[in-house]
């Protein structure tokens, strides 16, 4: 079982850690970002068909397997980001490996949630192009009405619930010892990017004087321009089943790729302002909550001052 967790948040910064952790001698990441294992379940019709599930482990013993190459005297951890999002995911962690440390990063909510469901859009969980209208949708996508068709974890379409921040990470204080839990905030990430990682060394028990290239991956910056072209190609993707090695297999999802990259991206468009604002106001109390719940001015530093 690994010693430690990235839980989230996606869009967060949790892939540039991944990468810079990765580089240390004395731990042990696999190549499989994301492995999803104690996240909320997928739909059981596209978990095992879908190319991008298919490569997730659904056994304890496909899971185990992952850090199988870990050496005895490594670290071993795992990054997935929607175990900070899944109500069963810290107890699930608790469970196995009762003195996991856990990392996770946050981020101001507005702008965590406009990359969020650009990821969702790309990967074809979202169906929805505007923010607004997606999140209009939340009542109903409950209500299992109005789901994508390769939505694999229809939960993550519950925008607002992603960013109850101080809810989360109460789940995994209530199972893991003050000491296990790290919480750091996105932007400190990126104003000093080798000082985090040091910290996150420290808290691993590791050599934080071991160099570290900076890395700052997995930037949303292209939004799905056609999401009915998107959908026909995840359901050819899903028709010829999981993926499979061989030369041919390669070339045709390089020439899909491509396909992909040409014919469906294109630049995001500008969050409405009036929309924005109204976020800012919903969300203001879950940033006055995390502040006080971590001894931080986070309504300063995530410009919330004036919002009502």
């Amino acid at each position: 079982m690994p010693d430690f967790f990235i839980v989230g948040a996606p869009k967060s910064g949790t892939t540039s850690l991944y990468t810079m952790l990765r580089q240390h001698p004395q731990i042990y990441m696999p190549d499989l970002k994301e492995p999803q294992f104690f996240a909320s379940p997928p739909r059981p019709e596209l978990a095992h068909w879908l190319p991008r599930e298919a490569k997730r482990p659904h056994t304890l013993d496909e899971y185990l397997a992952l850090f199988a190459d870990a050496q005895p005297a490594q670290r071993v951890g795992e990054s997935s980001t929607f175990y900070i999002s899944s109500p069963t995911a810290a107890a699930k962690i608790a469970e196995l490996q009762p003195h996991a440390r856990i990392i996770a990063i946050l981020r101001e909510p507005v702008s965590f949630l406009r990359s969020l469901h650009l990821t969702l859009l790309l990967i074809a969980y979202e169906s929805e192009t505007d923010l607004q209208t997606a999140m209009s949708l939340q009542q109903a996508r409950r209500e299992g009405k109005q789901i994508p068709p390769h939505c694999v974890r229809p939960q993550l379409l519950q925008y607002s619930e992603h960013v109850r921040y101080v809810e989360q990470l109460r789940r995994f204080e209530e199972r893991f010892a003050p000491g296990q839990v790290l919480v750091l905030i996105n932007d400190d990430l990126w104003s000093d990017v080798r000082a985090m990682v040091r910290q996150v060394l420290r808290f691993l028990d590791v050599d934080e004087q071991q160099p570290i290239q900076p890395v700052k991956t997995n930037v949303t910056k292209r939004a799905v321009r056609s999401p009915r072209l998107r959908d026909a190609l995840e359901s050819l993707a899903a028709w010829r089943g999981p993926p499979r090695s061989g030369r041919a297999e390669q070339l045709l999802r390089k020439s899909v790729r491509s396909l992909r990259r040409r014919a469906m991206m294109g630049d995001p468009p500008p969050l409405d302002e009036a929309f924005a604002l109204e976020l800012r106001s919903r969300f203001k109390p879950e940033v006055v909550a995390l502040g006080d719940h971590l001894g931080r001015d986070l309504v300063s530093l995530w410009g919330y001052d004036g919002v009502s």
